[in-house]
């Protein structure tokens, strides 16, 4: 049994000296909480969530980038909360099909910084990080998920040391428009 997280300030396994890297699955966060609440997500509060009271070494969203460039303020809110970001062009295909998938450059970022801190925490409830997870668990680090409960894969929940349920109180990390 896990011990009541509510605490933020305590918690047995999550240490000052603890170096944690957080990746953002923007998109996956962003349509969990437009289905689940009709509302927009608190990026900064997820990271300090993550984080606690260790020391955040680096965060990454990964991000699609349009034609438009109308979500050129959104990159800059996130860059303001320190938040790196990782673009890519919005692929259309013929037919109007559209995609934009970063699961593997969160991944090969996860792996690369694996080497310089202790925990991982992924912000995405996709099951296609199961893989990850075990290869980062396999490597001695602590890999911690934060997603909404409700939309995330129950696989990845069970494979990781810890799942933090955003649906909880989703007051605390979405943004009413």
């Amino acid at each position: 049994m896990s011990p009541n997280l509510k605490d933020s300030t305590r918690h047995p396994l999550k240490h000052p000296d603890q170096r944690v890297g957080v990746f953002i699955d923007v998109q996956n966060l962003y349509y969990s909480a437009k289905n689940l609440f009709g509302m927009k997500v608190n990026f900064g509060n997820i990271v300090k969530e993550s984080v606690l009271n260790r020391k955040l070494i680096r965060s990454i969203a990964y991000v699609v980038r349009t034609e438009s460039k109308e979500e050129q303020p959104f990159f800059e809110a996130l860059y303001n909360l320190g938040i790196e970001t990782r673009e890519k062009e919005l692929q259309e295909f013929f037919g109007g099909a559209k995609k934009a998938d970063w699961d593997v450059g969160l991944a090969v970022d996860a792996i690369r910084t694996a080497e310089v801190v202790d925990t991982i925490v992924i912000a995405s409830g996709d099951g296609d990080f199961i893989p990850l997870v075990e290869y980062l668990k396999n490597q001695g680090r602590r890999v911690e998920v934060i997603a909404f409960g409700r939309s995330s894969s129950g696989k990845l929940k069970e494979a990781v040391d810890e799942f933090i349920d955003l649906g909880e109180e989703p007051g605390k990390y979405i943004i009413k428009k």
